[in-house]
């Protein structure tokens, strides 16, 4: 296991765990896993529960699984496998020789669903799909018992064989745990056990055709592999009763569950349902859509993995389910990238500026600072020439109130450079759209205010013969509103402006190094990364990870 970032702040897991330690519950053993359905890709509420349940191992001296709960072939694919390894991977931590899939269980999940059978604890049923819904009852209403229900254990033991052997269709036989169609708790009232699905598995392939209920190989695959604290989130404690009466009845290990909030993140949706369809709907461009908030699209943003890490220390672990403003994740990015980032100098929005006293064909080098944050990171050399590119906001022709940037007869510093006169303005004679702007500069302001004289307005540049030309790509918040799945259509809350594409945008020449998945801060602009997809050495494509300003840092000072 790699030494990842690990909570250290007090929590009910670490307390509980910390105990079953102290006693040696567990002989002193302490064993996670982390269990997906390999049935979408991972997004940011998971990477809290990865964090969480490799965090604990590490912390105290035990070990992590990762397994794979593969019980449906129907929505399931090797696709998801390999994008789920490697986005644990990515997040930092490693499961060693402790890989394992749900389906390595089958046949033993099978036999101890023929040892209840032959206890009198399970039973097939005949009731169609619609007629268990019917059957189960309600929260306030018990359930009916099903006919099949008194079926002897030798019919029982029969017919589930004959399940296995194919002879019956889809949907037309099940078998059920024979609990308590009373029970308040619907999970116990004859619980589904094992379903008909004629369908290939991408690990077993043609093997079966009956496949475990999620809830019947759950806790027996934990169970299995020696699972001390079995570690979920909260929909899974209504759950607990049933996962304890299958081991009691087995009589196998009992691991310790654990239940925990899951993470909700305002202005995007966690259900994996809902992002499929969003993929599947055309309405992002693939699970790793920089808006998305897989890791895959965190990833391909611009978010590294120690943010990720940081934003699930801080945000903790608690029992009762609350939302987390996605300000605060973006904080723990533009944190661990401001520390690390290179500045450059990128013109987003271009306006072409002319220094007219500077001699045509005269190019010299500014140094500029690579990281303020990080002096060992040095110094770089940028080009400075008579036609430069500036932002399109930092010229006013008639500047509004407190505009301390470029307009006429007003000064600014070139970052690094000179002090700059606005002269006069080129326009479009067709639009009257100011297409390029006229100034002097003072050879003497290099580096410094020069002979005491002090301008107010500090704007980038791109020297114009140098520059790079490049796509750059703003992202917002998928979503309009901070809670989308309270909206009757939650579709209908899709943030039209999500994503902006600029095209034409000017870099400055040290880009051209720059390699897929590479970060910088565009000085006054933000945090940007190199799209690892669309990116090649012809053509240049920049993701906007986040932005300068920092919301969650006013919030948490005004909170203090």
């Amino acid at each position: 296991m790699t030494q990842a970032a690990v909570p250290k702040a007090p929590n009910f897991i670490r307390q509980l765990v910390a105990e079953d330690t102290r006693t040696g519950r567990f002989g002193h053993r302490v064993v996670t896993r982390f269990p997906p359905e390999p049935n979408g890709y991972l997004h940011i509420g998971h990477a809290k529960a990865i964090c969480l349940d490799f965090g604990i191992a590490q912390e105290f001296g035990g070990r992590c699984h990762l397994r794979f709960d593969d019980t449906n072939p129907t929505k399931e694919s090797q696709e998801y496998v390999d994008s789920i390894k490697g986005d644990v991977r990515w997040l930092g931590f490693d499961w060693g020789e402790h890989l394992y899939y749900a389906s390595d269980y089958f046949e033993q999940l099978y036999t101890w669903a023929v040892q209840l059978i032959n206890g009198g604890q399970a039973y097939v049923d005949d009731l169609t799909p619609e007629q268990l819904r019917e059957y189960r009852g309600t929260l306030t209403e018990p359930g009916r018992e099903s006919p099949c229900r008194t079926r002897s254990i030798e019919e029982n033991l029969d017919l589930f064989g004959r399940m296995r052997a194919g002879e019956f269709d889809e949907g037309t036989r099940t078998l059920r745990a024979k609990i308590d169609m009373a029970s308040g708790n619907l999970n116990l009232r004859d619980p589904v056990m094992y379903r008909i699905r004629k369908a290939t598995h991408h690990r077993t392939g043609d093997t079966w055709c009956i496949y475990p209920t999620y809830d019947w190989a759950h806790g027996q695959s934990d169970s299995i592999e020696g699972v001390t604290h079995s570690l979920c989130t909260l929909e899974y404690e209504d759950h607990r009763p049933l996962y304890d009466w299958f081991l009691d009845q087995l009589g196998i290990h009992h691991p310790q569950q654990i239940e925990f909030a899951r993470l909700s993140l305002s202005h995007t949706v966690m259900s994996k349902r809902k992002l499929l369809e969003l993929v599947e709907g055309g309405l992002v461009s693939g699970w790793d859509d920089p808006r998305m908030p897989t890791l895959a699209g965190l990833r391909r943003r611009g978010y590294t993995p120690e943010a990720i890490r940081d934003f699930a220390e801080r945000i903790g672990v608690a029992k009762a389910d609350n939302l987390v403003d996605i300000a605060h994740l973006e904080h723990c990015l533009r944190e661990d990238l401001n520390r690390r980032t290179p500045r450059v100098m990128a013109v987003l929005r271009p306006l072409k500026l002319v220094i007219e006293n500077y001699r045509e064909g005269q190019v010299e080098e500014v140094e500029a600072v690579n990281n303020p944050e990080d002096p060992a990171m040095g110094t770089r050399r940028v080009p400075f020439s008579r036609v430069l590119w500036i932002e399109q906001d930092d010229f006013r022709e008639t500047p509004p109130p407190k505009y301390f940037r470029l307009s006429p007869d007003a000064e600014v510093r070139l970052r690094y450079a000179y002090i700059v006169k606005c002269t006069g303005v080129v326009k479009d004679p067709r639009t009257g759209e100011v297409t390029e702007v006229r100034c002097s500069y003072d050879p003497t302001s290099r580096g410094g205010d020069a002979q005491g004289r002090k301008v107010k307005g500090t704007i980038h540049w791109v020297s114009a013969p140098h520059a790079l030309e490049a796509e750059v790509r703003l992202y917002d918040h998928l979503f309009s509103v901070p809670k989308p799945d309270e909206a009757e259509d939650w579709t209908s809350v899709l943030n039209p402006h999500s994503l902006t594409v600029l095209t034409g945008c000017r870099l400055e020449p040290s880009l051209k190094a720059a390699t897929p998945g590479s970060r910088y801060q565009f000085e006054r602009q933000g945090y940007f990364s190199v799209d690892s997809v669309d990116s090649s050495p012809s053509r240049l494509v920049f993701s906007r990870a986040v932005g300068l300003r920092d919301t969650w840092a006013k919030i948490e000072k005004g909170g203090r």
